[in-house]
Protein backbone atom coordinates (compact mmCIF):
# COMPACT_ATOMS: atom_id res chain seq x y z
CA UNK A 1 0.00 0.00 0.00
CA UNK A 2 1.39 3.36 -1.00
CA UNK A 3 1.87 6.11 1.55
CA UNK A 4 -0.46 9.04 0.95
CA UNK A 5 -0.09 12.52 2.38
CA UNK A 6 -2.71 13.34 4.99
CA UNK A 7 -4.48 16.66 4.58
CA UNK A 8 -6.66 18.42 7.14
CA UNK A 9 -9.37 21.07 7.06
CA UNK A 10 -11.26 22.38 10.05
CA UNK A 11 -13.77 24.96 11.23
CA UNK A 12 -15.89 26.02 14.17
CA UNK A 13 -19.64 26.04 13.57
CA UNK A 14 -21.72 28.15 15.94
CA UNK A 15 -24.46 25.54 16.40
CA UNK A 16 -24.87 22.46 18.59
CA UNK A 17 -23.21 19.17 17.77
CA UNK A 18 -26.69 17.62 17.44
CA UNK A 19 -27.56 20.04 14.63
CA UNK A 20 -24.14 19.61 12.99
CA UNK A 21 -24.54 15.82 13.00
CA UNK A 22 -28.05 16.01 11.55
CA UNK A 23 -27.04 18.40 8.77
CA UNK A 24 -23.86 16.42 7.98
CA UNK A 25 -25.59 13.04 7.72
CA UNK A 26 -29.14 13.58 6.39
CA UNK A 27 -29.37 13.48 2.56
CA UNK A 28 -31.95 16.30 2.42
CA UNK A 29 -29.37 18.57 4.06
CA UNK A 30 -26.28 17.18 2.29
CA UNK A 31 -27.75 18.22 -1.08
CA UNK A 32 -27.84 21.84 0.11
CA UNK A 33 -24.20 22.32 1.14
CA UNK A 34 -22.05 19.64 -0.50
CA UNK A 35 -20.39 21.68 -3.26
CA UNK A 36 -17.05 23.43 -3.59
CA UNK A 37 -18.28 26.40 -5.65
CA UNK A 38 -21.41 28.15 -6.89
CA UNK A 39 -20.96 26.54 -10.33
CA UNK A 40 -21.81 23.11 -8.88
CA UNK A 41 -24.85 21.42 -7.35
CA UNK A 42 -25.42 18.20 -5.41
CA UNK A 43 -28.70 16.96 -6.90
CA UNK A 44 -28.69 13.56 -5.21
CA UNK A 45 -27.42 12.13 -1.94
CA UNK A 46 -27.92 8.76 -0.27
CA UNK A 47 -26.51 7.80 3.11
CA UNK A 48 -26.76 4.45 4.88
CA UNK A 49 -25.36 5.67 8.20
CA UNK A 50 -24.02 2.47 9.79
CA UNK A 51 -20.72 0.60 9.81
CA UNK A 52 -20.25 -0.96 6.35
CA UNK A 53 -23.08 1.26 5.10
CA UNK A 54 -22.53 3.12 1.84
CA UNK A 55 -23.05 6.72 0.82
CA UNK A 56 -23.14 8.40 -2.57
CA UNK A 57 -23.30 12.11 -3.39
CA UNK A 58 -23.77 13.22 -6.99
CA UNK A 59 -21.81 16.35 -7.82
CA UNK A 60 -22.81 18.12 -11.06
CA UNK A 61 -21.85 21.33 -12.75
CA UNK A 62 -24.84 23.64 -13.14
CA UNK A 63 -24.30 23.71 -16.92
CA UNK A 64 -24.65 19.90 -17.01
CA UNK A 65 -21.28 19.32 -18.68
CA UNK A 66 -19.62 17.55 -15.74
CA UNK A 67 -20.88 15.11 -13.14
CA UNK A 68 -19.44 12.51 -10.80
CA UNK A 69 -20.48 10.46 -7.80
CA UNK A 70 -18.52 10.74 -4.56
CA UNK A 71 -18.97 7.31 -2.96
CA UNK A 72 -17.69 5.53 0.09
CA UNK A 73 -18.28 3.00 2.83
CA UNK A 74 -18.31 3.71 6.56
CA UNK A 75 -15.63 2.05 8.67
CA UNK A 76 -16.44 3.57 12.06
CA UNK A 77 -19.28 5.72 13.39
CA UNK A 78 -19.63 7.28 16.82
CA UNK A 79 -22.78 9.45 16.67
CA UNK A 80 -22.08 13.16 17.10
CA UNK A 81 -18.36 12.43 17.52
CA UNK A 82 -16.73 10.57 14.61
CA UNK A 83 -17.17 9.37 11.05
CA UNK A 84 -14.46 7.32 9.37
CA UNK A 85 -14.93 6.05 5.85
CA UNK A 86 -13.16 4.73 2.80
CA UNK A 87 -13.90 6.40 -0.51
CA UNK A 88 -14.07 4.49 -3.78
CA UNK A 89 -10.38 4.91 -4.64
CA UNK A 90 -9.27 3.44 -1.29
CA UNK A 91 -8.45 6.67 0.51
CA UNK A 92 -9.48 7.07 4.14
CA UNK A 93 -11.34 10.09 5.51
CA UNK A 94 -11.88 10.85 9.21
CA UNK A 95 -14.25 13.51 10.48
CA UNK A 96 -14.18 14.45 14.17
CA UNK A 97 -16.97 16.51 15.75
CA UNK A 98 -16.12 18.16 19.09
CA UNK A 99 -18.78 19.90 21.12
CA UNK A 100 -17.46 23.14 22.60
CA UNK A 101 -20.34 24.64 24.55
CA UNK A 102 -22.78 26.00 21.98
CA UNK A 103 -20.27 25.55 19.16
CA UNK A 104 -18.94 22.52 17.32
CA UNK A 105 -15.43 22.06 15.98
CA UNK A 106 -15.15 19.91 12.86
CA UNK A 107 -11.79 18.44 11.90
CA UNK A 108 -11.73 16.55 8.62
CA UNK A 109 -8.61 14.62 7.64
CA UNK A 110 -8.23 12.88 4.29
CA UNK A 111 -5.56 11.15 2.27
CA UNK A 112 -4.50 13.16 -0.78
CA UNK A 113 -4.96 11.80 -4.29
CA UNK A 114 -2.47 12.10 -7.16
CA UNK A 115 -4.46 14.07 -9.77
CA UNK A 116 -4.41 17.47 -8.05
CA UNK A 117 -1.94 19.30 -5.85
CA UNK A 118 -2.35 19.01 -2.09
CA UNK A 119 -3.12 22.74 -2.02
CA UNK A 120 -5.91 22.35 -4.60
CA UNK A 121 -7.40 19.44 -2.68
CA UNK A 122 -7.21 21.27 0.64
CA UNK A 123 -8.84 24.35 -0.92
CA UNK A 124 -11.67 22.28 -2.41
CA UNK A 125 -12.41 20.33 0.77
CA UNK A 126 -12.18 23.55 2.78
CA UNK A 127 -14.66 25.28 0.43
CA UNK A 128 -17.15 22.45 0.98
CA UNK A 129 -16.61 22.66 4.74
CA UNK A 130 -17.21 26.43 4.64
CA UNK A 131 -20.43 25.85 2.68
CA UNK A 132 -21.47 23.43 5.42
CA UNK A 133 -20.71 26.03 8.11
CA UNK A 134 -22.68 28.70 6.26
CA UNK A 135 -25.63 26.34 5.76
CA UNK A 136 -25.70 25.39 9.46
CA UNK A 137 -25.45 28.96 10.66
CA UNK A 138 -28.05 30.37 8.26
CA UNK A 139 -31.14 31.26 10.31
CA UNK A 140 -33.31 30.52 7.24
CA UNK A 141 -32.21 26.87 7.11
CA UNK A 142 -34.97 24.49 8.20
CA UNK A 143 -34.07 21.61 10.45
Amino acid sequence: MEHRKKVMVQCIVTVSVEKVWKFWTEPRHIKNWNVASDEWICPDATNDLRENGAFSYTMSSKDGKNSFDFKGTYIDIIPEKLLKYEIEDGRIVTVVFSEQGTETEIIQAFEAEDNHTVEQQQAGWNAILQNFKNYCEDPETDE
